[in-house]
């Protein structure tokens, strides 16, 4: 059986396609590897990716993606694999997802990928309530050929889920290992949100033993605030903590949150009008 605590990229012997069972999903994901190199323009202190490297994926075998995934909807939607490989109450197709081992749209012909899954899903006859999801760091919403699959994506019933760990340049260095500033962030999410439905997504946890700093914290606070403000139209805020053990060196400085402490947060957030779900 599928399990939240296992998300092995290879457990079907494909090289792009592989499910999950997703606690913010609620259902199976069919993820899509794009990084089949575990290379990422970020590096994640979070990260569960093993041997992750920086850097960018090859291209991607078009024709080799759209073969896994049909077979994998066939199982899905014909077969009885949600019967024999998911737990009960579990059993339903959620999404489709690009995440994987990496920045999926730093993938060379990443906008060539969005048209290969619409492609598969109209073959397939995937119920059009199935998303289409993006996950990914928002770092590249700037490049025209980024956007160009973004926009593919809306007409699939796409969705992005965009990470935002912290808002300050300290503070994505310190998680994310990244050097991105406020203004980059919000014009990235403004993109992002104006072409495609966007969530912003979250990952908080206790670094050596504590929580997230008052000063972190605030700065996330006063960013969402900013772009509510500016009339960005994302959709609200996926906050989540720890599921699954980090293969970066700094995973034995890293611990779940006590319990009830990102509700109290969420209501911080909610109190500035945004709609956020949590999962602890």
């Amino acid at each position: 059986m599928l399990s939240i605590k296992d998300h092995n990229r290879f457990q079907e012997g494909f090289e792009y396609v592989y499910p999950v069972v997703s606690r913010r999903a609620g259902g199976l994901s069919l993820g899509i590897n794009l990084n089949t190199n575990n290379a990422c323009n970020w590096r994640c202190i979070y990260c569960q990716v093993p041997d992750l490297i920086r850097g960018a994926p090859p291209p991607v075998d078009l024709d080799a993606l759209e073969e896994e995934l049909s077979v994998f909807l066939s199982q899905i939607l014909i077969g009885s694999y949600l019967e024999d490989q998911v737990p009960k109450g579990q059993r339903r197709l959620n999404d489709i997802a690009f995440s994987g081992n990496g920045e999926p749209t730093s993938a060379p012909n990443f906008a060539d990928a969005v048209k290969t899954i619409h492609g598969v899903r109209v073959r397939a006859n995937v119920p059009e309530v199935v998303k289409t999801v993006l996950i990914t760091n928002g770092s590249l919403m700037h490049q025209h050929k980024v956007m160009k699959g973004v926009k593919d994506l809306a007409g699939i019933n796409g969705e992005v889920w965009f990470k935002i760990d912290r808002a300050t340049v300290e503070g994505a260095q310190l998680i994310n290992d990244t050097k991105i500033n406020k203004s980059r962030i919000l014009s990235n999410l403004e993109a992002s949100a104006k072409a495609c439905p966007t969530w912003i997504q979250t990952c908080l946890f206790k670094l050596d033993g504590l929580h997230p700093a008052e000063s972190d914290l605030d700065a996330y606070v006063q960013l969402i605030g900013e772009a509510v403000a500016r009339g960005i139209p994302f959709k609200g805020i996926l906050l989540y903590g720890l599921a699954r053990q980090s293969h970066q060196p700094e995973s034995a400085r890293l611990s779940k949150l006590d319990d009830g402490w990102l509700n109290a947060f969420a209501h911080r957030l909610r109190e500035l009008g945004v709609t956020v779900n949590c999962s602890e």
